[in-house]
C-alpha cells in the first residue's frame, strides 16, 4: 500500500470504490484465477491504456522500475 500511495495510484483509484479508475478490489476480482494477470497488470502500469474499464484511459507510469510494477500488481491481485 505504501508504494501505491507513493506512486500516486490513489489519485485515480481507491480500494473499494470507483474513482476515475476502477476500485483495486474490483480489479483483483476481475482477474482472480487468471494466470496471465500479473504480467498483464505490470504492462498496463507501464504503458497505460484504456477500454477495459471504460472510456477514461489509464496514464502510463514508465518511471516505475520492474520490481515496483511487479509489487504493485501483486498487491492489487492479492486483495480480497
Amino acid at each position: 500500500m505504501a508504494l501505491a500511495r507513493k506512486s500516486n495510484c490513489f489519485a485515480c483509484h481507491a480500494l473499494d470504490k470507483k474513482v476515475v479508475g476502477p476500485a483495486f478490489r474490483a480489479v483483483a476480482a476481475k482477474y482472480r484465477g487468471d494466470g496471465s494477470a500479473q504480467t498483464f497488470l505490470e504492462n498496463k502500469i507501464t504503458k497505460g491504456g484504456g477500454g477495459v474499464w471504460g472510456a477514461v484511459p489509464m496514464p502510463a507510469q514508465p518511471g516505475l522500475g520492474a520490481e515496483q510494477r511487479a509489487q504493485l500488481a501483486r498487491y492489487i491481485l492479492n486483495l480480497e
